[in-house]
């Protein structure tokens, strides 16, 4: 399944967005992050409102990639800025096509978490 939510940005050019989305940043960020257990900025452990999971971060052309790579579900959010449109793209996949409805509205309302952390800094 793919989530997607589309956050305007003023402010905020690529390099700035790479540097705003550390490890370390993301409770600031999203508040359905609650804490980071581990930062080694590539790859760290935190805890969210699945648990606690290990994450990777991976730096894209436009944006970061942030995966869960013992996450049942293979849950991956992508942060990318469109430099066309000077927007921020959330993306967020798992590996179902069909799941449960509270997991899907726990999904949304962590797309919707970074969406609102987002537009904070782009403010």
């Amino acid at each position: 399944m793919e989530f997607f939510k589309e956050v305007e940005s003023s402010n905020l050019d690529v390099k700035d967005l790479r540097n705003l989305l550390s490890i370390k940043n993301l409770p600031l960020l999203c508040k359905s992050i609650n804490s980071v257990i581990l930062d080694e900025q590539k790859k760290g452990i935190i805890y969210c409102l699945w648990g606690e999971f290990e994450v990777n971060r991976e730096k894209l052309k436009y944006g970061i990639r942030f995966s869960l790579p013992n996450c049942p579900n293979a849950l991956t959010w992508t942060i990318t800025m469109d430099v066309d449109r000077a927007n921020i793209l959330i993306h967020c996949t798992i590996n179902k096509s069909i799941h449960d409805t509270d997991f899907i509205e726990s999904i949304e309302e962590f797309i919707s978490d970074w969406s609102n952390g987002i537009l904070l800094y782009c403010k």
